[in-house]
């Protein structure tokens, strides 16, 4: 099977990625690129293609699905660089004290 080739993904799998590939689209991202990530998030989310077998393999993990819209975006794109690395830092800081 040729690299690239997505015959062994299943049909939730398809949609999944190609929702995703919409979604960065929107947000402004060239369409390779979209595809690129949707399909390396799908990658992530169910760990490659299907497999046969029932209950085989591990479970799905959606924690990159789960940041989408708080890690950026449009509001963020247009604040200048320096606002934008405050409020990264003060983020860090809490993030800091939390896990402490």
């Amino acid at each position: 099977m040729p690299r690239g080739d997505k015959s062994s993904y299943t049909g939730k799998q398809k949609r999944m990625a190609e929702h995703i590939e919409e979604g960065y689209e929107d947000r402004g991202v060239s369409k390779d690129e979209a595809e690129r990530r949707a399909w390396a998030t799908v990658n992530k989310e169910t760990h490659g293609g299907k497999k046969s077998g029932s209950g085989r393999g591990t479970e799905e993990d959606h924690s990159s699905s789960r940041k989408g819209g708080h890690v950026g975006g449009e509001a963020s794109a247009n604040r200048p660089a320096s606002e934008r690395s405050a409020s990264a830092k003060k983020a860090a800081r809490t993030r800091k004290r939390k896990a402490a």
